[in-house]
């Protein structure tokens, strides 16, 4: 299959090219705008309690001021507001509200704090009904300024928090990040390989290619979100970036690597070409699909943000995968040998490399290899041990110097730290008559008594008066381990069981969606996960034809996941004293590092069976794939973990540790797990790995190499004088 595919596209590359070039025009122009939400509610399916609360409030208290934005006010020599100042933060808040911003319903001046440090001013916004709308953020961005105008003459200071607040300094940041990161994975790229290649034709090679398959991949993700109303998170667009260009360059890897070794053999350019995609196309196939399957079993997620990323993921793989098997070699066969201009290295095969010396040593101990790359692992997982989930995506990933966050720094001076974001209790009637004053009344006291709650105001009722709120604001941040265990263990369980009789009391809120997100992922972890780790190893079975193989390459993405979640938790937690790691960043780890971790091992086992086809013993087999594949995987895990670790420049704590643990799990995956731990280990278990199919049986017509008996230095003589295999 895959040769006549080589033959195909070699024998027609201008129309391989054309009809890439008439398709991804096609698709750019007509596709939709790829837009993206940090709204945490908008993902949660409706059963749960944050987003039934949700439409309570909707339905029963459509006028409801929502708090969009809070101007933090405090004197510029730190002391305690006077008389005077209390003055001017009422003026100032009169004279912002009669600049009838779009958006700001009322700027309503609050009480001093009890210390008299602190007095705020509540910006009422309407309710966001669209995640995709800017306009609170740009009222915000006009407060700001006219803030400005308005402090002059006084003794105040002020600063504008909130989250409308958070949402612009987000964009902002999500801007220079997404900048960043594009330029950062394109030149890591060039670079790295024109290090490994010394030619500038393949340098940018996969900067042009990419280049243009990368806005007709993002279209693609753009119309199915469209067609089937999905919604994307804040950080896809950067995450796009890393895995087009990431996956894309290891996938001209492969094709480059492969089709070197066929000219070094003495194949002309086009058959060797023509080899190369005969040799690769079915580990890089089985890769890709290993990757593709693993990120669809995202749809099986309770949240709307990873059933949406794992689509479009897949489809960029999906994009990727077309181009490495059609356009890049019909690039290549095009350009012949020039593709390596100016170097000539490409005649002739390095001797004595690391490779070859790390191929041997685990010919001859395997034993030692596997125990060592174990332990290895096995170490860095046991930080694992210490990991915690942090679900405040809008200010916990803002750098601490963004007016938002400096402002809440400065609210919590004075006022619970949950004035910002209050958390509402609703309670209902279950039998359609009106709430008595008296018992609703009571039920705020019991609320007030909750551990962990600031106050509680008044309640408020609907219409009908079949419905009272309360806002209740919790004495720590809206986003923090102390606040979501406030709602989850004590009032959500107080306001229901205390309820009155004859009411249903529903808690919702920020924090509330923070505690039913949690559940959703803590669900997400039981389905998702086996899912994923099922489909790639039936996957690895159908490759290897094999049913030991699969469990124990399945073993080794286990361990080099655990050691990845274990050095990110000890790296950002216990060294940079993090609250946690973004709540959902171990299912994008496990799809990442399983899944490209696979790749890696996919393309060294079929090396390894390929040598064994030859007729060699499973020790020599295991070393000989391990001096030829090692240059490949090594080179594209330094290329994709250099793509990820772009992420990190963005100066955002939630792209930073996705940045350094899907780098660090790439590495591990590349240099740990395919390149010592699967060889060795498929080495230690010999003919046995292949069972039942006994794939690594010498064919008819083969190179006819001894099949027993070849001890490695031997085996290296005979490499250096036939030159590289085809």
């Amino acid at each position: 299959m895959f040769s006549g595919l080589g033959r195909f596209v070699v024998r027609r590359p201008w129309w391989i090219i054309l009809a890439w070039v008439v398709v991804a025009g096609a698709v750019i122009s007509m596709a939709p705008k790829l837009t993206s939400s940090s709204d945490e509610a908008s993902f949660l399916p409706d059963h749960y309690e944050s987003i039934r609360a949700a439409d309570v409030q909707e339905q029963e208290f459509p006028r409801q001021r929502h708090v969009g934005a809070v101007i933090v006010f405090q004197r510029s020599d730190g002391g305690k507001l006077t008389a005077g100042d209390s003055a001017d933060v009422t003026r100032i808040s009169k004279d912002l509200q009669a600049q009838k911003i779009p958006e700001v319903q009322a700027v309503v001046p609050g009480a001093v704090s009890p210390n008299r440090l602190v007095q705020t001013s509540v910006v009422a916004m309407p309710k966001i009904t669209n995640p995709e709308e800017t306009a609170q953020q740009d009222a915000v961005e006009d407060l700001r300024s006219d803030l400005k105008t308005e402090l002059r003459g006084t003794d105040l200071s002020a600063g504008i928090t909130g989250s409308a607040a958070q949402a612009l300094d987000e964009r902002d940041a999500s801007e220079r990040a997404g900048l960043l990161v594009g330029v950062g994975t394109i030149v890591i790229i060039i670079v790295l390989l024109l290090v490994i290649f010394r030619s500038p034709i393949i340098a940018l090679l996969p900067v042009v290619l990419i280049g243009l398959i990368s806005p007709m991949a993002t279209g693609l993700i753009a119309s199915a979100n469209k067609a089937f109303d999905m919604k994307a998170d804040s950080s896809i667009q950067e995450l796009l970036t890393v895995v087009l260009f990431g996956v894309g360059t290891d996938y001209i890897l492969f094709l480059l690597f492969r089709y070197r070794e066929a000219l070094r053999a003495g194949e002309d350019p086009k058959s060797g070409m023509v080899h190369a995609v005969e040799r690769v196309g079915e580990a890089i196939t089985s890769a890709a699909g290993a990757v593709i399957v693993a990120f669809a079993a995202l749809t099986l997620s309770s949240l709307g943000m990873l059933r949406s990323m794992g689509p479009a993921l897949a489809i960029a793989v999906f994009v990727t995968l077309l181009a490495g098997l059609t356009l890049v070699p019909a690039v290549v066969s095009l350009l012949g040998t020039k593709v390596f201009w100016p170097s000539k290295s490409w005649q002739r095969e390095p001797q004595g490399t690391g490779f070859a010396r790390l191929g041997a040593s685990i010919a001859r101990k395997p034993a030692v290899w596997v125990l060592v790359s174990a332990v290895f692992m096995g170490a860095l997982t046991l930080g694992a041990l210490g990991y915690k989930a942090n679900f405040d995506l809008a200010g916990s990933s803002l750098p601490k110097d963004k007016e938002s966050m400096v402002a809440l720094n400065n609210l919590q001076k004075g006022f619970p730290a949950g004035t910002t974001d209050p958390t509402f209790v609703y309670l209902s009637a279950t039998d359609d008559g009106p709430l008595p004053p008296a018992r609703t009344a009571a039920f705020r006291g019991q609320l007030a008594d909750v551990q962990g709650v600031g106050e509680v105001s008044a309640p408020r009722a609907s219409t009908d008066g079949t419905t009272v709120s309360y806002s209740v604001i919790l004495s720590d941040p809206p986003a923090s381990d102390e606040a979501l265990e406030t709602v989850k263990d004590r009032l959500r369980p107080i306001a229901h069981d205390d309820a009155p009789a004859g009411t249903e009391a529903l808690v919702g809120g920020t924090t509330a969606v923070y505690v039913d997100i949690n559940k959703a992922v803590d669900r997400d972890y039981s389905v998702v996960f086996p899912v994923a780790a099922l489909a790639i190893m039936v996957i690895l079975g159908l490759l290897l034809r094999s049913l030991v193989a699969p469990w124990y390459l399945m073993l080794s993405v286990a361990l080099g996941f655990g050691a990845t979640l274990g050095a990110t938790s000890l790296l950002f937690q216990q060294i940079g004293s993090q609250p946690g790691l973004m709540f959902m960043l171990p299912v994008i780890m496990y799809l990442f590092v399983v899944a490209l971790g696979t790749d890696y091992n996919i393309l060294m086992v079929s090396r390894l069976r390929e040598e064994a086809r030859e007729g060699r013993t499973p020790h020599d087999a295991a070393g000989t794939a391990v001096r030829h594949s090692g240059p490949t995987i090594g080179s594209a895990g330094v290329i994709l973990a250099g793509t990820f670790a772009t992420l990190m420049l963005a100066g955002n704590s939630t792209l930073s540790q996705m940045g350094f643990s899907l780098s660090f799990g790439i590495l591990i995956a590349a240099f740990v797990m395919a390149m010592i731990f699967t060889p060795a280990l498929t080495a230690l278990i010999g003919h046995a790995a292949w069972w039942p199919g006994h794939g690594d049986e010498k064919r008819d017509g083969g190179a006819g190499r001894p099949s027993s008996g070849a001890e490695w230095p031997d085996e290296e003589q005979d490499l250096d004088a036939d030159g590289v295999r085809s």
